[in-house]
């Protein structure tokens, strides 16, 4: 374990490489795994702390070291409201699901009706927020998910951001979770007819696209770096 926690000197290669790995399973770009703390390691480590809810400093402490190496990271209270809720109905299918995501569209005493018949990506990203922040105001008629360009206050793409896009016949809304060069990832409903993360290309969202909710008193934390092999979402219906 590093023995300072205020710098990374005392840290051997073997250390170094282990926080690189660690960074990298958990989405936090760290470069490449070298044994070597450069830049790239340190402002994955200062995006690590950030979404833990501790100061963005660019060493390993033992409360980093620690949070780092539990054998399964599990974000809990440190999660955002929203985010926390919305991964309770995770991979939730339309129709193979239908009963149980129901019931959790409905569990803010409003919904949108049947999933499997309507599109529902407003009333996840709804459902979300009112069970997470039952004082923030969401925008009339919250099921068109266009009108998610008036919630709450304006923000850079970071994480736990709401998002919204253009699409054929009308948009989506969705949660921002990580990005890579070109893409965005999105938490959402009704991708792929379920609950899921997709890419998004970025190009398909422009600066409006992106709000945080104005009753949230935490500062909007970084956007972690991810990866993946499949093709961007070109059809959100």
């Amino acid at each position: 374990m590093p023995l300072s926690a205020h710098d990374n000197s005392a840290m051997t290669k073997a250390e170094v490489r282990a926080v690189q790995e660690r960074l990298k399973a958990l989405g936090f770009d760290p470069g490449p795994i070298d044994g070597d703390m450069g830049p790239r390691t340190e402002s994955a480590i200062m995006a690590f702390k950030r979404a833990m809810g501790l100061k963005m400093r660019p060493w390993v402490g033992p409360q980093t070291w620690e949070l780092l190496h539990e054998p399964r990271l599990d974000l809990g209270e440190k999660e955002l409201p929203w985010l926390a809720e919305a991964k309770r109905a995770m991979n939730l299918h339309e129709v193979y699901d239908n009963v149980a995501l129901r019931r959790w569209l409905a569990s803010d005493k409003h919904a949108l009706g049947d999933p499997a018949k309507l599109p529902w990506c407003g009333d996840f990203v709804e459902t979300a927020i009112r069970l997470a922040i039952p004082g923030e105001p969401v925008p009339n008629n919250p099921y068109w998910a266009l009108n998610w360009r008036t919630f709450g206050v304006p923000t850079a793409p970071t994480y736990g951001a709401v998002g919204s896009i253009e699409r054929n016949g009308g948009g989506h809304v969705f949660f921002l979770v990580g990005q890579d060069k070109t893409r965005y990832f999105a938490l959402g409903g009704n991708q792929s007819n379920k609950v899921s993360v997709v890419p998004i290309d970025k190009s398909r969202c422009p600066p409006e696209s992106f709000r945080w909710p104005a009753t949230y008193d935490r500062e909007p934390i970084n956007l972690p770096s991810m990866t993946s092999s499949a093709t961007s979402s070109t059809n959100e219906a």
